[in-house]
């Protein structure tokens, strides 16, 4: 029999783990690869699986399927199982010697690691190579020594950090919370799942949203998922001894990431949280660990709560505009009025950005689909990433997600009165959402699509709110209740949901009977909360411009701290600012992390979200004299945006607006030279054009 390669091993998995046909766009977005190459590895495919006495079945616009007994098939099952692939990619060594690195207790000899890998050991050392400046950049050390063996030094939460790096650089969502195959295909996959406490991953989720907090459910999908891993991690290194020490690892509570700025609400939570871990997984945790896990919780909480909707970032804001400004007269169509696709552009860049800048591996399986079905919006997404002069290398994968969110600006129409309710579970985010919800109001107007939700929540939501729950994702739910498809939507892919709906969706519906259909009681509940988002806008909105008021500050040889200490207190008795010094040493680092001047202006935008702000405020100062910013910028007037750190998503939305309406020299011209009543003027009227815009 023809030795098999770890690609077909792992397409041949994904053939085991479904009921149906699969498409080669789902096989080809699950392995990497292109649709053309998983049409290459079916030749040799089906000659393998004929020694089983099993057949490959191919129907045009259904999908790939495989065919035979079920003894035939758990022959195969237990052949993939006990086959070793011809030879491990250099890609699949890398990530086996840092795990198995990460979780030695002492130094591993290089022959051991290449004995497990079956390559010699120059090629060991050559892979260890070019591994070192991956480890130096979570502050670890990679040590060599002739008689010694090589091991990774440093502190435990630095590895751990490298641990949940690593997850994110080859991990998909499937592979963590799904029921997808490839860890059974790949050995090397089943080392780094075991690594990161895949095991547990469900139980700490399942603990994790039992503690009902509103900042968690507030958080979005990529942030949860970080936060999740992170403590996944834990339990992991816990159970295997490398627990965090005091001194070691942190020094105090507020290295655990407790800084001056922290509102040290996380403490207690972590608290009742590790009560209830050591109760579900039988072990204890140290102090130390519940410093640790306040102090991961306290993060999560402070970057969220620090960008919302993107607010208030001017220079991300500037480039969301240089960029739809560049794709829009190279295409002639109006990118620049879809609200959609900036703040869809404005949530995916910040996290993007921050991933390019530390080096983050950047996977998007869907690369290969998105270039063929896209291919001249691809060269000039590209070709303007590249013109607004970012000093970043944006790889392709990166450009992929942001053609996702051009394509769905450009295919998006008007909603159609829809039959069935579907919920979306994408696993790409806001970019894969939006394409997919736009390609379905396109090519299947008898879908009224919901929503957006996360895996978590699509596990947990009744069956009562939707008809069809609709994934890019394997779900860790019966398959029955969700049909899995690829953000494309393809043409094979379209049959495939049309005879979903046909053959389940619809069939499982139970008709109501006459006068009992509750289609009126759910439009009312829609309309109720559409009014309700309308009034939070508007009051927001109100309440925000009634508040505002211009300053004149002199700072006559005053210090930028001294000056925005001088801003803070002219808030004093309005209701707005609690802990004045907090928010100081919060704007202070904001401003050492980003420029806050508006581009080619004198104006600057400082601006935070704490529990020491009580209500959302917007204030102007002109000073008497320029204050010196990071960087060497001069600035004479500051425009001061506060709010608390708990938001409606309406409130955010305003927010966001103002900071986006900085970017119109119109404005910038108002607040640098006119009057209190003309700058309140022009705010009123182009909020009131946006909430127009909205209803």
């Amino acid at each position: 029999m023809k030795k098999i390669t770890a690609r077909q091993r792992q397409m041949l998995w994904i053939l085991l783990g479904v009921k149906e046909e699969i498409t080669a766009a789902e096989i080809a977005g699950s392995t990497g690869v292109s649709v053309r190459t998983v049409h290459r590895e079916m030749e040799d495919i089906e000659q393998l699986l004929g020694d089983f006495g099993l057949d490959l079945i191919r129907k045009s616009g259904k999908g790939i399927a495989l065919s035979g007994s079920e003894d035939a098939l758990a022959e195969l099952r237990l052949f993939l199982r006990e086959e070793k692939p011809a030879e491990y990619s250099g890609e699949d060594r890398k990530i086996y010697e840092l795990c198995t690195l990460l979780e030695a207790e002492e130094p591993v000899k290089l022959f051991t690691l290449a004995h497990s890998l079956k390559v010699t050991v120059a090629t060991i050392s050559y892979d260890l190579d070019e591994l070192e400046p991956w480890v130096r950049k979570f502050g670890l050390e990679l040590v060599r020594r002739r008689g010694y063996g090589v091991e990774i030094a440093g502190l435990e939460a630095d590895k751990r950090r490298a641990i949940c790096r690593l997850a994110a650089e080859h991990l998909d969502l499937s592979d963590l919370v799904g029921h997808a195959p490839r860890s059974e295909s790949n050995p090397v996959f089943r080392l780094l799942l075991t690594t990161v406490g895949k095991g547990r991953l469900m139980t700490v989720e399942s603990i994790l949203w039992d503690m009902e907090w509103k900042w968690t459910a507030e958080l979005p999908e990529i942030v949860y998922m970080e936060m999740l891993l992170g403590l996944a991690v834990t339990t992991r290194r816990i159970e295997i001894g490398r627990g965090i020490e005091i001194g070691r690892g942190i020094k105090s509570g507020e290295d655990a990431g407790f800084s001056r700025v922290s509102d040290h609400l996380s403490i207690a939570g972590a608290e009742q949280f590790v009560k209830r871990l050591e109760a579900a997984l039988g072990q204890e945790f140290a102090r130390a660990e519940i410093l640790y896990m306040a102090g991961l919780f306290d993060r999560v909480q402070e970057s969220f709560s620090s960008s919302g909707i993107a607010y208030g970032d001017i220079e991300l804001m500037e480039i969301v505009y240089r960029l739809t400004e560049s794709v829009a007269k190279r295409t002639g169509l109006p990118f620049q009025r879809d609200r959609s696709l900036r703040e869809g552009l404005l949530e995916h860049m910040d996290p993007a950005l921050k991933r390019i800048r530390e080096g983050t591996r950047i996977r998007n399986p869907l690369l290969g689909p998105i270039r063929k079905d896209y291919d001249y919006l691809f060269t000039i997404v590209r070709a303007a990433a590249q013109d607004i002069g970012l000093e970043l290398t944006i790889p392709d994968e990166e450009i992929g997600f942001l053609v996702m969110h051009f394509g769905a600006s450009t295919e998006r129409l008007n909603q159609l009165k829809r039959s069935v309710r579907a919920i979306l579970v994408c696993a790409s985010g806001l970019s894969s959402s939006r394409l997919l919800a736009t390609r379905l109001a396109k090519e299947m107007p008898q879908i009224e699509v919901l929503g957006n939700i996360s895996w978590y929540e699509a596990a947990r939501l009744p069956g009562t709110d939707y008809d069809l729950i609709i994934s890019t994702i394997d779900l860790p739910i019966g398959k029955e209740r969700y049909i899995k498809i690829s953000p494309l939507l393809t043409g094979e892919e379209i049959e495939k949901l049309l005879s979903y709906i046909q053959n389940i969706t619809l069939k499982n519906r139970e008709p109501a009977s006459p006068g009992e259909s509750d289609q009126p009681v759910r439009e009312e509940a829609a309309a109720l909360d559409r009014l309700k988002s309308y009034k939070g806008i508007l009051d927001e909105a109100v309440s925000l411009l009634e508040r505002f008021r211009f300053h004149p500050l002199d700072n006559t040889g005053l210090s930028l701290s001294r000056t925005l200490a001088g801003m803070l207190e002219l808030l004093n008795g309005s209701g707005v600012v609690g802990d004045a010094d907090i928010l100081l040493e919060r704007l202070l680092e904001r401003e050492r992390m980003a420029s806050q001047v508006i581009p080619d202006t004198g104006l600057a935008l400082f601006h935070t979200r704490s529990s020491h702000v009580h209500m959302s405020s917007l204030t102007l100062y002109r000073l008497s004299q320029p204050v010196l910013l990071e960087g060497g910028t001069e600035v004479r007037v500051i425009l001061l945006m506060l709010a608390p750190r708990r938001l409606s998503k309406e409130s955010l939305e305003v927010l966001s607006e103002i900071s986006a309406l900085l970017l119109n020299s119109e404005l910038v011209k108002l607040l640098e030279e006119r009057t209190e009543p003309e700058i309140r003027r022009y705010l009123s009227s182009e909020l009131l054009h946006f909430f127009e815009n909205k209803m």
